[in-house]
């Protein structure tokens, strides 16, 4: 029997790239809904009920009154928003962190996928803070940048407009007042007692993104190289056919360089261990439409339906 699926947003970013990704499953039955109906609450009640999984695509505050409209026990919920991600009783959609999290998602009904930002953050914080190597009160900076695609429709038509403004051909940073939404997660997942120091750059390309976490290795609980803190990475990610690690010393084959748009298109992600004894940079690269959002949604999808992760995704 086929698994009924119910995306609620399915015009937006995420949506539409998660509509795409079940056109060649015969597992999948789409329930769609007709275009003028898409905001009729009514509507959507009765699609998300008869469902056996929903997408929810939507703003935080439609996400919180989509899944207010549940009345079938049944019926089970992968948020993109960021609505859940911190909320008791949610599960948190990266299972790549630990057992433990693949198995609620496994076993839950509520499942809330990562940021982009805070999948690149927390696929190199995480380790650290749960082997005992990164203390809880390190003061704890991070950079990102990005294409355009993350910010959305509006983004998007902003930056492919014919008449675009100059500004726009450079990257631009953002997020100027340290509010950025991915930030709660980012301190909860990984047990930080404070929120990062944050700063994201939005890039002229479409998608593909590069988070870094520099770390002063004497503020380190446990002294370590750069070469042992990759040693502790791939056996930390050793069994996870969506992470990479890096050979050490790879970025010499692009001179140094690490461009964001690399992995666009790819729904894995690939981890860097850069700088020296005294100074490390630990780097993500990934798509953020694929492992940051709807490839990390399709995941947690095969996840809970118990078949191969990989399904559906380009690895």
């Amino acid at each position: 029997m086929k698994t009924k699926v119910f995306i609620d947003g399915s015009e937006g970013t995420t949506g539409l790239r998660i509509h795409e990704r079940f056109q060649n499953r015969d597992d999948i039955e789409l329930l769609t809904i007709s275009p003028e109906l898409r905001k009729d609450t009514a509507e959507r009640k009765k699609l998300i009920n008869a469902s056996d999984i929903t997408f929810l695509c939507l703003p935080d505050a439609a996400a919180k009154e989509a899944v207010s409209l549940v009345e079938n026990d049944h019926v089970r919920i992968i948020d993109s928003s960021t609505a859940h991600r911190t909320l008791e009783g949610w599960a948190y959609g990266f299972a790549e962190l630990s057992t433990s999290h693949r198995n609620a998602i496994q076993s839950g009904k509520r499942i809330a996928v990562p940021g982009c930002h805070a999948t690149g953050f927390l696929s190199l914080a995480y380790p650290l803070t749960k082997g005992g190597i990164l203390p809880s009160d390190y003061p704890v900076s991070a950079f990102s940048i990005t294409g355009y695609s993350g910010g959305g429709k509006k983004m998007i038509a902003e930056y492919e407009a014919s008449d675009r403004s100059p500004e726009y051909e450079a990257p631009r940073e953002y997020a100027l007042s340290q509010q950025h939404k991915h930030l709660k997660e980012m301190k909860a997942i990984a047990g930080f007692d404070k929120e990062p120091l944050f700063s994201p750059i939005v890039s002229g390309y479409y998608s593909g993104m590069v988070v870094s976490l520099p770390l002063y290795s004497d503020l380190l609980l446990k002294k370590m190289t750069p070469q042992e803190i990759h040693a502790y990475f791939t056996d930390f990610y050793k069994d996870e056919p969506f992470i990479t690690i890096q050979p050490f010393g790879t970025e010499a084959e692009s001179r140094g360089f690490l461009s964001g748009n690399k992995c666009s298109g790819w729904d894995g992600l690939e981890i860097f261990v850069t700088g020296n004894e005294d100074r490390i940079l630990l780097s993500s690269r990934f798509d953020n439409l694929g492992k940051g959002a709807s490839g990390a949604a399709i995941q947690c999808l095969n996840i809970m339906l118990g078949c191969d992760e990989r399904t559906g995704l380009n690895l």
